[in-house]
């Protein structure tokens, strides 16, 4: 018997400046990266599974581009795979945010509302909810076209099984998540 798989993939290059915190900010993707990923994904992908994205453009792109490809595709979006959302930090160089902000989200990692945004917590519990219903749906691998946030998440859930509900801390959070337009295969069984 196969193990089922969910192939995690993250958008393309986005088109902002390396330095600048973004993560729920609706910027776009390169458009000749976001093809290039597009024709990758459309010869590796097995037929017919379910597809599903973050609703940010640089995700949804992917998606529109993928199913040109690979008609027995259908994107679907889902707002729980969304990348995290900093706030008011949206958009700011990362080196012009205050470095006591910046520790007290490192001190309260999972707790602590970047900007006013997301907490991890909370995006654990969203991303948390997705899996499990990509574990418990239908039989078959699943395809999410995503953000490296959710990836990380993906990984810190497959990993967590024994902690039962421990929330990770900073220098516990994985570094690891596939390089824009790149994708990783994760283990549903």
């Amino acid at each position: 018997m196969s193990t089922r798989r969910l192939w995690l993939v993250r958008h393309a290059r986005p088109l902002i400046a390396p330095g600048i915190c973004y993560g729920a900010l609706d910027v776009p993707a390169d458009p000749a990266a976001t093809a290039d990923c597009a024709r990758r994904m459309a010869q590796a992908l097995p037929a017919g599974l379910p597809a599903h994205h973050s609703p940010l453009q640089r995700c949804e792109h992917l998606a529109l581009a993928l199913q040109a490809l690979r008609p027995d595709l259908t994107p679907k979006p889902d707002p729980r795979l969304v990348e995290m959302d900093f706030g008011a930090w949206e958009g700011l160089a990362w080196n012009t945010i205050a470095r006591e902000d910046i520790d007290t989200w490192t001190a309260r990692f999972a707790e602590h509302r970047p900007g006013g945004g997301d907490c991890l917590a909370a995006m654990l519990d969203r991303v948390a909810a997705a899996l499990h219903e990509a574990r418990t749906g239908p039989p078959g691998d699943v395809l999410w076209i995503s953000h490296a946030g959710v990836a990380r998440c993906v990984q810190w859930l497959l990993e967590a099984p024994g902690r039962a509900g421990a929330l990770p801390r900073s220098d516990e959070w994985p570094h690891a998540a596939p390089d824009p337009g790149q994708w990783a295969c994760y283990p549903l069984d």
